[in-house]
């Protein structure tokens, strides 16, 4: 069991220093594009350039442990964490790991790319020993990055990701982290779990290789996956007070750790935004008046048959300078259920039946 930690994300450190209007005129939002087919066809591992991206653990790697901050994301597969060899503006204010301070440490002459919406980064390939929680994941291939472009990753609190999907998405065909855990039987059920708490608590928690029934109330709803790469499903349709106000006919879905919000088409977000009563500010942020949270109404995905209802308490959140909702427009026709979703109900990622399980989280 991993503890997960909700920082302070891009979006609202930008906001706070009054760069985020300026920002967003130079690097769109685009939240889809590391899902985007193109890319995933190449050995580039494209992720998404979230401004919200929050929760984090802490792994340690190498002997003795060197600890960074990570993102456990389900939306991609690679580990890699900032290196000495980085001299980057966003390497420059996170740790970076020390190759020459580890005595199991074993080098390659790979590379790695890994695309961004904002930029990219860069590096090199090698081996250690990776201490997730009371799990040593020894002969772990993972990234140290050389380059890292771009400003965005210098305002996040987290210093690397630790992907969490399928290898075939994996940049340079890296091993990723639970595979080598499962290669290696340090868990005794090829699954794990998300519970993230709401309204800024403590206690969200990623469990590798079990269940926490304590984290969830009533049944577990279990959805085939429908593409071994991201963790991705077919949803049926989106309601709003019984009538279908988005994915008509059926679309796909992907249950994504790595994506704060609800990301949707366009069209669609917007008509829910129409029935929700939000509008648009000039970051691009879906607002609604505060005063009017607890009459809103609940939005239903509907998913393998069942009902998974996000009332206005899920979606809406409260910040200093305002009310805004959690769903966000795309020109993609692919549906992201991010942290906004995940925070409402237990994820639970089983490998071995290649299902996500689903339950009423607490």
């Amino acid at each position: 069991r991993i503890p997960l930690y909700k920082g302070k994300s891009a979006r609202e450190t930008l906001e706070e220093q009054g760069l985020l209007k300026e920002y967003l005129k130079t690097h769109p939002y685009n939240p889809t594009i590391k899902f985007n087919p193109v890319l995933a066809q190449t050995s580039d591992e494209p992720l998404t350039n979230d401004m919200d991206l929050s929760y984090y653990g802490v792994i340690s790697i190498g002997t003795p442990p060197q600890s960074f901050k990570v993102i456990f994301d389900t939306g991609s597969a690679n580990l890699w964490v900032p290196s000495v060899y980085c001299n980057s503006y966003a390497c420059n204010n996170h740790n970076k790991f020390n190759p020459s301070q580890s005595s199991t440490y074993r080098s390659t002459s790979q590379t790695v790319s890994i695309q961004y919406g904002t930029g990219a980064m860069t590096g090199i390939l090698g081996y250690d020993t990776v201490t997730v929680g009371s799990i040593v994941d020894n002969n772990q291939i993972f990234g140290l990055s050389e380059t890292e472009p771009g400003s965005f990753l210098y305002y996040v609190v987290f210093d690397g990701i630790l992907g969490l999907a399928y290898p075939s998405i994996s940049s340079s065909g890296a091993t990723p982290v639970f595979d080598n855990m499962m290669n290696q039987g340090l868990v005794s059920q090829d699954l794990f779990s998300f519970y993230l708490s709401r309204d800024g608590q403590t206690g969200s928690v990623v469990t590798f290789g079990g269940i926490d029934p304590s984290y969830y109330t009533g049944q577990i709803y279990w959805v085939p996956v429908t593409s071994q790469t991201y963790w991705e499903i077919t949803m049926d349709k989106v309601t709003v007070n019984g009538q279908t106000v988005a994915c008509s006919g059926g679309c796909r879905g992907i249950i994504d750790t790595g994506t704060s919000l609800v990301v949707g088409p366009t069209n669609d977000i917007n008509n829910i935004k129409a029935w929700v009563g939000a509008t648009t500010n000039q970051n691009g942020q879906s607002t609604v008046n505060c005063n009017s949270i607890g009459s809103l109404p609940v939005v239903t995905f509907t998913i393998n048959g069942i009902d998974f209802p996000l009332p206005s308490s899920a979606y809406v959140s409260q910040r200093s300078s305002g009310c805004s909702t959690g769903f966000s427009g795309s020109n993609d026709q692919l549906w992201i259920l991010g942290d906004v979703f995940i925070r409402e109900y237990y994820a639970i990622f089983d490998r071995s039946n290649n299902m996500i399980g689903l339950a009423q989280a607490v």
